[in-house]
């Protein structure tokens, strides 16, 4: 078998077969969508801290649902690497695969290993280094402000799209130096959001294209005219990266700092909103918000599965036999909640061990995680000071998880309050 340009990083010796396994579950439908820790419970049951999967259009994969076999995997690259042009199946994979755009080989940080990598990510790490965190805040407090006084004095709004989609998009593009209320704008993050999340009804792969279109036009603006952003930091910056390699890094960071924060801000949302521990002390403060916020990362992960790592070689993990080329999709959510690491089930709200950024030499860069905790605590801080009685509109029961592999986000989060007279 070989990767979709034909070479790649061990592609002559990849092994020719893949885990097969007859009961291995689709890793995705309703079991997965709305009860993902049933499905990870079976699997650890079934078949131990490794288990075979299939992902859209019937590929083979590993989840890797054990806390100490994810940072294994991801502390071991010599053994686990990054570089997709090793899978073994890409000959079974079709060009509108939904996990096409992020999973095909490009020349981006995603995919760099080694010497490379580590000058790529040092690149985004400076640039990501220079946003003042107490600018960040301020500025999202504004942001925060202006959103709720959309729809504060309505007595109701939906939050997901209305303020925690929006807050932290709007963040985000400033910082790479784009405009924020652009219809540009919009549609670069909702197209970001397709190929991360697609549904039935979604072309994944146009709507990557559409977002590197944009992405490309913001490169060459700010080639010709830099500013005291992310993308001018990046372009200015001594390595000297090509455009073609800033604008897939842009895209990635984008990607990563938008649709987990949106979902980081909904989930440490709803647990507020349903979870009689924190209702006493969040009503009228925010005594409880670092806890909820740190608690979601263990229990509702924003990124709830990572893909992945590609076996460098024939090797044993967890007990299972896993073949060079083989897909292993880390599944942070599944690890974060690992028995062996929790046994009593009890979670520690102040532990912030989790795995939720990653791990290992391909984690998100510093300071990567302390920004979107700027983001999404100011952003849960500011809606409970301007609407203190906020509460559902629906039965806890009721809210649905959106359908995503990766992402761990609700489809909505109506609320109701008493109106704020402007």
């Amino acid at each position: 078998m070989t990767d979709p340009e034909g070479t790649g990083p061990e592609a002559a010796g990849a092994a020719q077969g893949c885990p097969v396994h007859p009961d291995a579950p689709l890793l995705s439908g309703l079991e997965h969508d709305q009860t993902p820790s049933q499905l990870y419970r079976r699997l650890r049951a079934e078949h131990g801290a490794i288990a075979p999967v299939v992902l859209d259009g019937g590929i083979p994969a590993w989840l890797v649902l054990g806390y100490t076999e994810v940072t294994y995997v991801t502390s071991h690259d010599e053994l686990f690497a990054r570089d997709s042009r090793r899978w073994n199946q890409w000959s079974a994979i079709p060009e509108d695969w939904p996990m096409m755009p992020f999973l095909r080989h490009q020349p981006s940080v995603l995919f760099a290993e080694g010497a490379e990598h580590q000058q790529r990510a040092g690149v985004i790490t400076e640039a990501l280094e220079a946003v003042d965190q107490f600018e960040l805040a301020h500025l999202c407090r504004e942001l925060a402000e202006r959103l709720i006084d959309t729809f504060a004095g309505s007595g109701g709004a939906e939050l997901m799209a209305a303020y925690a989609h929006a807050l932290p998009m709007h963040a985000v593009v400033r910082l790479c130096g784009m405009s924020p209320d652009s219809q540009d704008t919009e549609d670069l993050v909702r197209d970001l959001g397709i190929s991360l999340d697609a549904s039935e009804s979604d072309d994944p792969v146009a709507a990557y294209r559409r977002a590197q279109e944009r992405i490309e036009r913001l490169v060459k603006d700010k080639r010709e005219s830099q500013g005291p952003d992310i993308t001018s930091r990046i372009l200015a910056h001594p390595v000297g990266l090509t455009d073609e390699e800033i604008v897939q890094d842009l895209i990635t960071l984008i990607a990563a700092a938008q649709q987990p924060t949106t979902n980081w801000i909904c989930n440490t949302l709803r647990l507020l909103l349903t979870d009689d521990r924190f209702a006493l002390n969040v009503s009228g403060g925010r005594l409880s918000v670092g806890q909820a916020l740190n608690e979601v990362l263990w229990l509702d992960t924003p990124m709830q599965n990572y893909i992945g790592r590609w076996a460098v070689r024939d090797t044993r993990l967890g007990g299972q036999h896993i073949r060079a080329g083989d897909c292993l999709v880390l599944g942070l959510a599944a690890a974060n909640t690992d028995p062996q690491i929790w046994p009593e089930g009890h979670i520690g709200a102040e532990n912030s061990a989790h795995l939720s950024f990653g791990n290992g030499e391909h984690r998100c860069p510093y300071p990567g995680p302390l920004l979107a905790d700027v983001i999404a605590r100011t952003a849960v801080e500011t809606l409970l000071e301007r609407l203190p009685d906020v509460v559902l509109a629906v039965e806890p029961y009721e809210l649905t998880w959106r359908p995503s592999i990766l992402m761990r986000g609700l489809t909505s989060l109506p609320v109701t309050f008493t109106p704020v007279v402007q």
